[in-house]
């Protein structure tokens, strides 16, 4: 395995106490050479490499970043490039009025993320990946979370909408087993509603407004690259 440098618990909406779901870990691979932020140009024969950030699944209630480690190791050592797994609130099993997480709660704490990702100054102020260039992953309900970021409902309110340097930034997006349809899930599986859809969007007789397949591509950047993985 390629030797990797490793920083976790980076909070990006900073706390006190620190909130744990809302930090990432960082792996980033030994062969590109740091950039320190002051100079206009990277230090030596490397190129600063791209970012992938790993937006983790779990039915929006359940699992976290350190789940996913041995991933984002393989990752970064398969492609060479900085791997950045986040965290995002979760919505409670047992949800009630005080303490409901609902969507768009975990999209807008993912999206802080990536709009940090794309300004943050690097451990110690060294710049270890190119911030121009984000390749993003999300696997299950994050596949949903990433595209309800990056797609527009056709109608009613926008309540997650990525800044122009986020949207230019990014230049894929992969979603792995992702959630799409709600309502169309709860067709096959009805017993999802009570297992973990009320408590991730709230009663409703419909998610229509939801689900993304009903979204459109942002008009401000219409040519973004999408890989969708499903088995």
């Amino acid at each position: 395995m390629e030797l990797l440098e490793e920083y976790t618990n980076i909070s990006y909406i900073p706390s006190e106490p620190c909130n744990n779901f809302h930090n990432f870990d960082i792996y980033i691979p030994k062969q590109y050479e740091p950039r320190n932020t002051s100079d206009e140009q990277p230090r030596g024969p490397h190129t600063i490499s791209p970012l992938v950030c790993f937006i983790h699944g779990g039915a929006w209630r359940s699992e976290d970043k350190l789940d996913h480690a041995g991933l984002a190791r393989r990752l970064a050592s398969f492609t060479g490039y900085a791997v950045a797994v986040t965290n995002y609130r979760l919505s409670p099993r047992e949800t009630t009025e005080a303490n409901a997480i609902h969507h768009p709660d975990h999209a807008k704490d993912v999206l802080r993320f990536l709009e940090f990702v794309i300004t943050w100054r690097g451990p110690h102020d060294i710049s270890v990946y190119d911030s121009n260039r984000l390749c993003l992953m999300g696997h299950s309900c994050g596949a949903h979370i990433l595209s309800s970021i990056f797609l527009e409902a056709k109608r009613g309110e926008d309540p997650l909408c990525p800044s122009a340097k986020l949207l230019e930034s990014t230049k894929a997006i992969i979603t792995s087993e992702g959630i799409y349809d709600i309502d169309l899930l709860l067709s096959s599986f009805p017993a999802y509603r009570a297992w973990f859809i009320e408590a991730a969007f709230g009663r409703r007789s419909t998610y229509e407004e939801a689900s993304v397949t009903k979204m459109i591509p942002r008009v401000a950047y219409r040519y973004l690259q999408w890989l969708i993985v499903h088995s």
